[in-house]
């Protein structure tokens, strides 16, 4: 089966196959393969009927722009009559009355929508270890995680499952993943995609992205998604670039800068720095300017990023009390019990070990150390971006200090698992573009991404330059 939009279309022409073929196909592959546990649930029905009817728009020329591309959603984007649970237990049984802005516009160009992925539960994770439903295994070794918290998403491309699938990155939880699968993962600018109907973590960190095999897909796919919504006050009103043409452009002389801290990082894997040092180098013989920038706030990101995301999930989590919907404790007895005794039980430990962090940092006496401290460090983080974007079009970093570590090694030590998040959370502090490309093998044979940030709303540039990159990796 083709990997790609642009062959599968070429086979939709040809007749070599049809949109129900190809949705059969991956539903045989998700079936074979169901031993990685990257599917909570298969759209069977709704996916072959949506097939069916594509087929038939495309035999009277009138389908969509992504006709044919069959998509995987992550268990936190909402799609009506379907169950999302976020994989967490105290979402139990519960049904969206309504779907994501992404949804809906994804199905308006036709494409069709397979089946929602496991996750790390609520998004909080970087390995696929914390979901309900027990881990995802890494197509390339299923000893190693996936990552997170979207592995499902990522392991769902990599293993051949679905053409591309949606992700949400908070702290790089769309690119960590894409890092450890050897996919493309894209975090877009915050406001540059709808957040109406995704299941939120921290509403100020919180993006929707695609997960796929190619820069050109991803390109198609955010083309689709992006732009205004009235259910979605935070979104940007800049108008949205025909991705998909315009990555196909030249490629001139660019300035990239990389920031020395990451590459001189001690947690970083040799193989990995050697092919930081390695890209550099050619980057420079092919003529662009790549240069070193000091940034002193690389320890403060992490830090910053876990005070105020779990002050959020606090918040946002708070709905969750086993009276409105989902999960109710069958042992309370009261309203009291009924909140505690819900939350207690409906929660796993790493969601709840948020909840109280992020309670905690709010509550008097603690707001001013810890939030206010917190905001007044990722004002320096994106004030600091900005002055870099000054001078370069990107900054170039690994994704990852190492490619997909073993299932169970870092789980005892959460301070261990939050640094795994050291190289991402730099985007999502200052609202940038950020995406992992699939450059990189190990001599293990493990993939590894390198991680390529924009300025604000430069999705066009950055998929250009992204799609240079992978070509000359070709």
């Amino acid at each position: 089966m083709y990997s790609s939009l642009a062959e599968t279309k070429k086979g939709l022409a040809a007749h070599s196959i049809s949109c129900t073929s190809a949705v059969r196909h991956f539903l045989a592959r998700i079936e074979e393969q169901k031993h990685l546990n990257a599917f909570l649930e298969v759209f069977t029905e709704s996916a072959l009927l949506k097939a069916a009817e594509v087929d038939e728009k495309l035999k009277a020329g009138k389908a969509g722009k992504l006709a044919g591309m069959v998509i995987a959603l992550k268990d936190n984007i909402c799609f009506k009559g379907h169950r999302v649970s976020a994989s967490s237990k105290i979402l139990e049984g519960f049904q969206s009355l309504y779907s994501s802005t992404v949804v809906e516009r994804l199905l308006a160009e036709d494409a069709i929508l397979i089946g929602r992925c496991n996750c790390d539960e609520f998004a909080m994770g970087s390995s696929n270890e914390n979901s309900a439903f027990g881990p995802v295994l890494n197509p390339h070794d299923t000893k190693r995680v996936s990552g997170g918290s979207s592995g499902g998403s990522a392991v769902a491309v990599a293993a051949g499952l679905c053409h591309a699938a949606l992700g949400t990155d908070t702290g790089g939880s769309i690119r960590q993943p894409a890092s450890f699968c050897g996919v493309v993962g894209l975090k877009p600018t915050y406001g540059r995609v709808s957040r109406h109907g995704i299941i939120a973590y921290a509403s100020s960190f919180d993006q929707v992205g695609p997960l796929t095999n190619n820069v050109s897909d991803a390109a198609a796919i955010l083309e689709v998604m992006a732009g205004m919504d009235e259910f979605d006050s935070t979104l940007s009103s800049k108008p949205v670039p025909v991705y998909s043409s315009e990555i196909t452009k030249p490629q001139g002389k660019t300035k990239i800068a990389y920031i020395r801290e990451c590459i001189e990082h001690e947690g970083l894997d040799p193989e990995i720095r050697k092919y930081m040092e390695d890209l550099i180098a050619r980057l420079k013989s092919e003529g662009h300017t790549v240069e070193a920038v000091d940034f002193p706030y690389l320890e403060f990101l992490v830090p910053a990023y876990y005070v105020l995301t779990t002050a959020e999930a606090s918040s946002n989590l708070s709905r969750y009390d086993g009276v409105h919907f989902g999960y109710r404790s069958p042992n309370a007895f009261d309203l009291e019990s009924t909140y505690k005794k819900s939350r207690s039980e409906g929660f796993g430990v790493e969601v709840k070990r948020r909840i109280m962090l992020g309670t905690f940092v709010l509550s008097a006496g603690y707001y001013d150390a810890y939030y206010s401290k917190g905001q007044k460090v990722r004002r320096l983080i994106q004030e600091k971006t900005n002055a870099v974007f000054q001078n370069y079009e990107f900054i170039l970093l690994p994704t990852t200090p190492g490619p997909a570590f073993e299932i169970g090694a870092n789980s005892t030590d959460p301070i261990k698992m939050y640094l795994e998040d050291i190289f991402t959370v730099h985007a999502n502090h200052a609202g940038i573009p950020a995406i992992s490309l699939p450059l990189g093998t190990t001599a293990k044979g493990l993939p590894f991404g390198i991680q390529l940030m924009g300025k604000h709303f430069e999705e066009t540039a950055l998929l250009r330059f992204s799609e240079y990159l992978v070509k000359q990796k070709n």
